[in-house]
């Protein structure tokens, strides 16, 4: 029976579903925030609301928790005032707004909430009032009486100059022939209004902002006996034109027009959707350099990935922006849409000239400075707008600039200007050489790279990859920041300049006089083989130096010693390439000896065994070389470690003493094994 009463509530969830479960259905974004801010105002009494208030403004904002600790909308700063929630009020001598509101007509209800010009407008109509008064269900979307005084003269003058045609059809287009609550108002939807069933455009934002025809809803879900009233920030009127209509008819598009038309966009700009398009007025095609608008208008590729770059893929008014956001384009880039004061922002800065252009599908914002992807770019456009202006002066002083503005798929290694902080080198034939090994001869994404993958270069060498935990290396240099992808090349900023590999490990160390008495000792170690061939090996290769520096006695002694030198030399090689960018804080390396190598980096500075490194990251073709300044030592082995050894060895003789010694009673044979192994307990 208990069990039963147990699984009850669970049954009847089950039975009713999702929306009957405890937790109700789920809460629209508006919701969530008037939540929040009957939360913060909860203190003031019952169904207090807090709202941020512009300062200097009438404006008032349901606040969020974001929002409620930047203080900010905008940018601008905010006060908090509290108020009654919308449906509440106050009652003298109670604390709070205990009080719902009567309930009373829409007629009546518009005075209440705020809306007392569209009362006296709704009065001037001959038939308007009695249906407000009279039965039914209806929505209307109210203009506060600021927005009413907000509209231009000329417009005001038309419409209270025919008050039965032109006011009641404008007013008419506000209403909705049924309640319609905001956890109705869904983002996209269309309401069918009571003026010729023209549609009515909602937006219902995640930060819980509620937009028709993008104006703000300020107060919602005022029930009336009749219906329900939302106060707007707006007069809204009819929407007629598609995005692409608009387009056409618009003087400031022309250039915009053309590109639409050259690219086949029109079929989307005229087609069933929700988009924003930030329009590039001819101004903004005027800014660019002609010779690159004519490169772009004269590739359909990358004029469609321009044209792209400037939709959006949902309807965004300008009003549900209160903050920074990231927007996705149709090209599939993101742009950070924001807000200083009363101008909207795209990707910080204030290109928007004419907002909330509505269309039947969509919302158009005019700007006037072009938006061009790095799709649409050229390396050179690319470097432009990098780290890396240094590097691509190189190129172009070394006569290579043509392979950065073709239609060559290429991807530019470029080092960071950093790199280059104590001067560049002469542009000479071994420099230009360099620069063509610093260009791989394929459009590449580094996403796609993989360890020990092998890329071909413009110069004729073969680069290779390695990745490691943090990091992603081509032979010595390491990607720094984020790929950019250009129409034809992708641009890699690198972390240093890259020296290909010049030979095999044997090879470097017999060109650099430092290494001499190195490359004695592993010849007479036997090691000049395996330095010579195919493998990867991180040599820390001791200089002439530091073997001098070693006692005259020990080093007689070690050099007159071949195993002994083999085994030193041994500990000094890696069985892995191990550049100084793929380190990080430190990194146990095996060596061929059996022992690990302990080498970390700090400040650009790379140690091994706590020793710092002299020169780091000489490539050869099968490893990589560091100059060290000294001789490492094999750890010596701990006396706990020996005394566990000579331990393990006596367990041995005596498991096999024992093995023998009742043998050895009976086979002459066996006696000697046995008094062998006897002695060697002894021992």
């Amino acid at each position: 029976m208990a069990l039963l009463v147990r699984l009850l509530p669970l049954a009847l969830a089950l039975a009713l579903g999702p929306a009957a479960t405890l937790a109700g259905p789920a809460k629209s974004p508006y919701q969530l925030v008037l939540q929040h801010s009957r939360l913060r105002g909860r203190q003031h009494g019952p169904n207090v609301c807090a709202v941020q208030k512009l300062i200097g403004t009438n404006k008032k904002y349901f606040t969020n928790c974001k929002q409620w600790y930047q203080r900010k909308i905008c940018g601008k700063s905010t006060v908090i005032s509290y108020e009654c929630c919308p449906g509440y009020e106050k009652v003298p001598g109670e604390k709070g707004c205990p009080a719902a509101l009567p309930l009373s007509n829409l007629y009546e209800t518009l005075g209440v909430v705020g809306s007392t010009t569209t009362q006296l407008y709704t009065d001037r109509t001959e038939k308007l009032r009695p249906e407000m008064e009279g039965p039914g269900s209806f929505t209307i979307f109210a203009p506060s009486n600021e927005a009413w005084a907000s509209l231009p003269a000329e417009v005001l003058d038309s419409l209270v100059s025919n008050v039965n045609i032109e006011l009641l059809n404008a007013l008419r287009y506000h209403m909705v022939n049924r309640r319609v609550l905001t956890d109705e108002l869904k983002h996209g939807m269309a309401l069918t209004s009571m003026y010729q069933n023209s549609g009515i455009q909602i937006h219902h934002y995640p930060n819980g902002i509620v937009t028709v025809n993008c104006a703000r809803l300020l107060k919602a879900d005022h029930h009336a006996t009749n219906g329900v009233v939302h106060l707007i920030d707006k007069v809204i009127s009819t929407i007629t034109n598609n995005i692409q209509q608009i387009i056409e008819i618009e003087d400031t598009f022309e250039t915009l027009r053309a590109a639409v038309a050259a690219s086949g966009l029109n079929t989307v700009l005229e087609g069933d959707g929700q988009f924003t398009l930030l329009a590039p007025t001819n101004e903004a095609f005027e800014k660019i350099p002609a010779e690159t608008l004519n490169r772009i208008l004269g590739d359909p590729e990358a004029l469609r990935d321009l044209l792209n770059n400037h939709i959006l893929k949902s309807a965004m008014c300008a009003e549900a922006i209160v903050a920074g956001m990231s927007m996705e384009t149709l090209e599939g880039t993101t742009l950070e849409v924001g807000c200083s004061g009363d101008m909207l922002t795209i990707n910080g800065k204030a290109i928007i000239s004419n907002k909330d252009t509505l269309a039947t599908n969509g919302v158009i914002h005019y700007i006037d400075e072009l938006l061009i992807p790095d799709s649409a770019k050229t390396l050179f456009e690319l470097a432009a707008e990098s780290d890396v202006s240094t590097a691509v002066d190189l190129f172009r002083q070394a006569g290579l600039g043509t392979h950065l503005s073709g239609k060559e798929r290429l991807t530019l290694l470029a080092p960071m200007n950093s790199v280059f902080k104590d001067g560049t080198p002469n542009i000479d034939a071994h420099t230009r050489n360099l620069l063509l090994n610093h260009m791989i001869k394929d459009q590449l994404a580094s996403k796609y790279l993989y360890h020990g993958q092998t890329l071909d270069t413009l110069g004729g060498k073969k680069l290779r990859v390695f990745v490691y935990r943090n990091s992603l290396c081509i032979e010595n240099s390491c990607i720094a920041a984020h790929d950019k992808r250009g129409r034809y090349g992708t641009l890699f900023t690198m972390d240093r300049m890259l020296t290909p590999p010049m030979g095999t490990v044997m090879d470097v160390l017999k060109g650099d006089n430092r290494f001499s008495m190195l490359v004695a000792a592993i010849q007479s170690a036997g090691l000049t083989e395996v330095l010579n061939r195919e493998g990867v090996y991180t040599v820390f290769a001791p200089t002439n130096e530091a073997f001098q520096a070693m006692p005259p006695e020990e080093l007689n002694k070690l050099l007159g010693n071949a195993k002994e030198l083999a085994n030193i030399l041994k500990y000094h090689i890696g069985d892995e390439i191990l550049v100084s960018g793929g380190i990080g804080a430190l990194v146990r390396l095996k060596s061929l000896q059996g022992d690990k190598l302990e080498v970390s980096s700090k400040n650009n500075v790379v140690n091994v065994n706590k020793e710092p490194v002299a020169e780091a990251d000489i490539m050869a073709t099968n490893g990589v070389v560091y100059a060290i300044s000294s001789v490492l030592q094999p750890p010596a082995i701990r006396p706990q470690e020996r005394g566990d050894e000579l331990a393990d060895s006596a367990l041995e003789i005596f498991k096999q003493a024992s093995a023998y010694s009742r043998a050895a009673r009976t086979s002459v044979k066996l006696a000697p094994v046995y008094q062998r192994l006897l002695e060697r307990m002894k021992h």
